[in-house]
């Protein structure tokens, strides 16, 4: 009888193992290289500049964009970028959480949760309303309305797990998404100082309507740590609403084609969790101030260098490629949410 190398104790499948993980190491290596340069020259042009001038991860993502435009990025340099906007983003986002406490937290409170909750389905409704009044196709039209409400990529990627859109329709959503999200980058700031937003409420207000978790930290600390934080907390509230969509978006789904099949598992969101996690630990004091300080320094670097892949691989001529219609549609959606959630931010006194 012929066995199979899977059934031979020791043989060279169990053996390749390491050697897969260290082809995936290589793999990412170049990418890493290039991020990692760019964040390094992102933070020193930081410290030379002035950091209450221009933060360094704002600078960050403008050299990677720069570079795509005018340099180009080989394909051997994508699978590195892709890991450091998303293993590398979300650690950095976990070890944000040294920076919070409880009592932080609380700041947002009740009203804050309600807040972005209502901002953010009404959003994602209104998109799908304004979708089918302009002839955007009902799949396209709901990656985007996902990718504006909730969290920019990575909801437009989780939405598509279970709506069964094509690639090129997930690419579009990506592609306006990623560009008016990055031109927030730019606007936010400025509408900050000419409202005379107090920290609090231009924190909130990043949380509350920036697509992505790296552009809501790259503009809301660039104004304060006050803004930042609270602009942490407000943001991973709306990566939280990313699971009851998703399920909603997939019950429709299945229910439409009446397959028969079973629901798509749908993408728990843990790098939240593990948040959370740090903000209990650092609330009861378990780790010592040093170490503290030396982490968020070391983070520092970190958010950088995910967000110079972030500017990587954006594609600012790919907006002139893929049609009016879903410009017009993620335009208007993003327009919606800054305006609707500045407006509930301003009835509260408070901020």
């Amino acid at each position: 009888m012929k066995l199979s190398s899977k059934s031979v104790p020791g043989s060279s499948t169990l053996g390749s193992v390491p050697a897969d993980w260290k082809a995936r190491g290589l793999s990412v290596l170049p990418g890493l290289l290039l991020t990692t340069l760019i964040a390094g020259v992102a933070i020193g042009l930081g410290r030379l500049i002035g950091l209450d001038t221009l933060n360094p991860l704002l600078i960050a993502v403008l050299l990677g964009i720069g570079w795509r435009q005018w340099g180009g990025v080989p394909a051997t340099y994508r699978p590195g970028i892709k890991f450091a906007m998303k293993r590398v983003l979300r650690l950095a986002v976990i070890l944000l959480g040294l920076r919070l406490s409880l009592a932080e937290v609380m700041a947002i409170g009740p009203w804050g949760l309600g807040m972005v909750t209502l901002s953010t389905l009404s959003t994602f409704y209104l998109t799908c309303w304004l979708g089918r009044c302009l002839g955007v196709n009902p799949r396209l039209t709901r990656l985007i309305g996902a990718g504006t409400s909730i969290c920019g990529a990575s909801a437009v990627v989780a939405t598509n797990t279970v709506i069964e859109g094509t690639e090129e329709d997930m690419a579009y959503a990506i592609a306006t998404i990623t560009g008016f999200g990055t031109l927030a980058m730019l606007i936010y700031p400025l509408m900050g100082s000419l409202l005379h937003l107090s920290p609090q409420a231009f924190g909130i207000w990043c949380g509350a309507s920036v697509h992505e978790v790296a552009q809501v930290i790259a503009i809301a600390f660039q104004n304060s740590d006050l803004s930042g934080n609270l602009a942490t907390v407000t943001k991973l509230s709306r990566v939280l609403l990313m699971v009851p969509i998703v399920v909603s978006l997939g019950w429709q789904t299945n229910r439409t084609n009446q397959l028969g099949q079973s629901s798509r598992s749908v993408p728990v969101p843990w790098f939240v969790l593990c948040f959370c996690a740090l903000v209990v630990v650092n609330s009861l004091g378990l780790i010592d101030p040093s170490i503290r300080v030396e982490v968020l320094n070391g983070n520092q670097f970190l958010l950088c260098l995910s967000l110079a892949a972030m500017g990587l691989e954006t594609n600012l001529a790919s907006l002139t490629k893929i049609g009016l219609k879903p410009i017009y549609l993620a335009g208007l959606s993003w327009l919606f949410l800054a305006v609707f959630s500045l407006l509930i931010i301003s009835r509260d006194h408070s901020y």
